[in-house]
């Protein structure tokens, strides 16, 4: 069970912290890194482990995203080459 919740917290906000996805679930560290152990080994997740400082303070963490994952594409105008931009290319 607390796998699936662990997963779908990251299909819905992306690539995270273990200690934050153990604050938003109110999971514990231990359990949230025991599901991101047991969803690595089943293929859903990637994950690397990540190492930074806090006051001097040395704080070893896990992120991670789901694997090969992609988002859907936004609603509304995409970026492109603007007539201002088509200009200054050909010039």
């Amino acid at each position: 069970m607390q796998t699936n919740q662990v997963l779908s917290h990251l299909k819905k906000h992306g690539q995270l912290l273990d200690m934050e996805i153990a604050k938003a679930t109110g999971m514990t560290l231990a359990e949230v890194r025991k599901s991101l152990a047991d969803l690595t080994l089943r293929g859903e997740i990637s994950q690397c482990s990540v190492t930074h400082f806090n006051d001097n303070k040395r704080v070893d963490s896990i992120q991670c995203r789901i694997s090969g994952y992609v988002p859907p594409v936004a609603a509304g105008r995409k970026a492109g080459i603007g007539k201002n931009q088509e200009n200054m290319a050909t010039d």
